[in-house]
C-alpha cells in the first residue's frame, strides 16, 4: 500500500508500508484519532528528539579523555622515528658479552 501525505504548499511524500507497518499505522490512528499524516509527523518529531538526546562524542573528546600524557606512548618524536626504532631494536636484541 502507498500512503500519500501532504496538503497545498507542504511537501508531498509517498511512503511504502508493508503489512505490519500498515497495521501499526491503523492501530496508532485508532488509539489516537490522528490522521496518517499527523501520526507520521509526530513520529518523525519524536525520532528527531531522541537523536538529539543521544550521547554523541567527537573523536577529539575521546582522545582527550585517554590522557596518555605528553607524547602518549611514543618513545621519540616523529621526526626522530627512524633512529628511535634502531635504538629500541638495539636495546631489545643487544648481545651481552659473555
Amino acid at each position: 500500500m502507498y500512503l500519500v501525505c501532504g496538503v497545498f504548499s507542504m511537501g508531498l511524500r509517498t511512503i511504502r508500508l508493508d503489512k505490519y507497518d500498515e497495521e501499526t499505522l491503523t492501530y496508532v490512528q485508532q488509539r489516537t484519532g490522528l490522521t496518517a499524516s499527523e501520526a507520521f509527523k509526530q513520529g518523525l518529531k519524536a525520532y528527531a528528539v531522541s537523536l538529539k538526546e543521544e550521547a554523541t562524542e567527537m573523536p577529539i573528546e575521546v582522545y582527550r579523555r585517554l590522557d596518555m600524557g605528553s607524547g602518549g606512548y611514543a618513545v621519540a618524536p616523529a621526526t626522530e622515528a627512524k633512529s628511535a626504532v634502531r635504538e629500541v631494536i638495539r636495546k631489545r636484541y643487544r648481545r651481552d658479552p659473555g
